[in-house]
């Protein structure tokens, strides 16, 4: 019943936070190591110094969308942790900074088609 695409584990966010490496933005903070696997895999962490239930839900809806519109390459996870001024942020900008970190990181797929040598 679970998305394989997302982290669902205390144990799989841990990992990531202990081994993975880090990005930051003002809207988000980006933890990201490979996973060997063939698919990539989301998780996202709201605090409750975002705001209520109702703002910190909305954030993750953005979060997770932002996540399934990009293309990301196979064989990482990702975890994206919101900070308080991802509340008040436009969806866009939110969006914006999503990219420009998976940029930074080398994960969005187009830009790995570019940079990643076939092995075949």
């Amino acid at each position: 019943m679970n998305d394989p695409g997302l982290l669902t584990k205390k144990d799989q966010y841990a990992a990531v936070y202990r081994k993975g490496d880090v990005l930051l933005s003002r809207l988000v903070v980006m933890k990201f190591m490979p996973n060997g696997l063939n698919y990539s895999r989301y998780g996202f962490s709201v605090s409750k110094t975002v705001g209520n239930a109702v703002v910190r839900n909305r954030v993750k809806r953005r979060l997770r969308e932002i996540c399934r519109l990009e293309g990301i390459s196979p064989g990482w996870d990702v975890v994206l942790i919101a900070r308080r001024e991802s509340s008040t942020a436009k969806y866009s900008k939110l969006r914006d900074v999503v990219v420009r970190l998976l940029k930074k990181a080398g994960l969005l797929y187009m830009d790995c088609e570019k940079t990643c040598t076939n092995t075949n």
